[in-house]
This record gives structure tokens, sequence and C-alpha cells, in this order.
């Protein structure tokens, strides 16, 4: 599996706190050796392909599987999980 990062995610990383963008690392890391990872407490945005990841108890990720791959939308606060239902 691989992860594709798009542009809004990379620019939502380069604003997280630099302990954040740490423990997103370790998530992405869990993501891809175990996406059902209890920590990841890993949930699909209803209506949606969309699903989203905790970072910590404050901070999300969005993201789509794409057959062997992993898309990654966006992270964030839990604001995130709203601007994601509205695409």
């Amino acid at each position: 599996m691989s992860l594709l990062f798009t542009e809004p995610f990379k620019r939502d990383y380069g604003e997280l706190p630099a302990k954040i963008q740490q423990a997103l690392d370790k998530a992405l890391k869990l993501l891809m050796s175990n996406a059902r990872h209890p920590s990841l407490r890993a949930r699909k945005l209803p209506g949606t392909e969309i699903w989203y990841a905790r970072i910590t108890r404050d901070y999300r990720f969005t993201f789509q599987h794409a057959g062997d791959s992993v898309i990654l939308r966006r992270t964030g606060t839990h604001d995130i999980l709203k601007r994601e239902r509205k695409i």
C-alpha cells in the first residue's frame, strides 16, 4: 500500500504544530501497517467514501482508499470533518 498526498493535505500538514505533525506521522505508520488499529479509531463519514482517523484527541485526518493506495485528503482539528462533508 502506498500513500498519496493531496495538495490540501500537504498545506494542512505544514500548518500543524510540530508536536501534532509527529503524532500524525506515527498515525500514518499505523495506518500503513494496520488500518484497523484501535488507536486510529477510523470511521467512515456517513454517505461518503471518505474515512477519518484520530491523530490526537483534538486532531483528525481524512483519507480514501483507491486500489492499493490511500489518498490523504485533509488534516486538522474536528472542523476538518465539517469541511469534508461539504465536498
